[in-house]
């Protein structure tokens, strides 16, 4: 530091100060308005994209509400569709029970009935068998009974008396 001291020049000095305060006349004449303007301008820019930074952010947040209650409509729609195909499934199921209830019904009164006719064709054909058996043995017994005179004639007497006059 002493030998600063020891090589100062006042002349230098000043000439080093006059040169200095002409630079800063002229920076603040031509320069300092440039600067300034491109300082302004880039804080500007900066302002705008911090800006727009944030509107985007929020539009990021409006598209993300946005698909976020599309996804819950769609989860609702395909729940309501999901439920509104179980309950025609149900109604189907429901439906086809009922009509194969009825058709099965149907179907056992018309074997019902089936066996009711071929039932009394039965018992029709049995009784004509009865009665051509039981004729044909009248008719053997009677050519046995009438074969004889006084059979025959005791046969007459009791018919007559199983006949009541009213």
């Amino acid at each position: 530091m002493e030998q600063l001291l020891n090589d100062f020049s006042p002349g230098l000095f000043v000439m080093q100060t006059l040169i200095m305060l002409v630079l800063i006349f002229i920076m603040a004449k031509y320069a300092w308005k440039p600067i300034m303007n491109s300082v302004e301008k880039r804080e500007e820019g900066i302002k705008d994209a911090l800006e727009a930074a944030e509107a985007a952010k929020k539009e990021m947040q409006n598209v993300t509400a946005d698909s976020e209650r599309l996804l819950q409509e769609a989860r609702a729609e395909r729940d309501a569709l999901l439920k509104e195909a179980r309950d025609i499934k149900a109604n189907i199921i429901s439906e086809a029970k009922e009509q194969a209830q009825a058709e099965g019904d149907k179907m056992i009164k018309q074997a019902q009935a089936t066996i009711e006719s071929e039932k009394k064709a039965a018992v029709a054909d049995i009784k004509a068998q009865v009665a051509n058996l039981s004729v044909e043995i009248a008719e053997k017994v009677i050519k046995e009974e009438l074969s004889d005179k006084g059979k025959q004639q005791k046969l007459v007497e009791d018919m007559l008396g199983d006949i009541k006059l009213n």
